[in-house]
């Protein structure tokens, strides 16, 4: 029996990026749906039950960070979030810390670097929430 392919929302302003996550992460078997803003990322996350939330940390109206919070509430406990973002790697660590979301990317990983991260987020437990 085929393992079900793990589902990722992907979501950044950027729709280049969010084409070239989804051809890339797409090929090494993942299903990926795309959204471009922050707002109503908890619908989705709720509607689509992902594995993987990659939400992009600097957007105009609701910062990335801050979106991990709400959308939370309504993710199944599966759910991991992960800060996406071309941003400084000690300044993802920190918002990912402060955020409680389950651990951060660099934009400049790609393809199959992206996707075995990925794979090994799904392996790691949750992260207790900061205090």
């Amino acid at each position: 029996m085929a393992e079900e392919k793990a589902r990722v929302l992907v979501v950044d302003d950027d729709p280049d990026l969010l084409d070239l996550v989804q051809r890339s992460l797409s090929s090494y078997g993942f299903e990926v749906l795309t959204h471009t803003s922050a707002l109503g990322v908890s619908n989705l996350v709720s509607a689509s039950e992902p594995d993987f939330v990659l939400i992009d940390v600097n957007f105009p109206a609701l910062k990335g960070d801050k979106v991990v919070n709400l959308a939370r509430q309504y993710a199944s406990a599966k759910t991991k979030f992960i800060l996406y973002s071309a941003s400084d790697e000690s300044k993802l660590r920190s918002l990912a810390l402060a955020s409680g979301a389950d651990g951060y990317i660099s934009k400049s990983v790609q393809g199959e670097e992206l996707a075995n991260r990925l794979r090994t987020f799904r392996l790691k437990p949750r992260p207790p929430p900061a205090t």
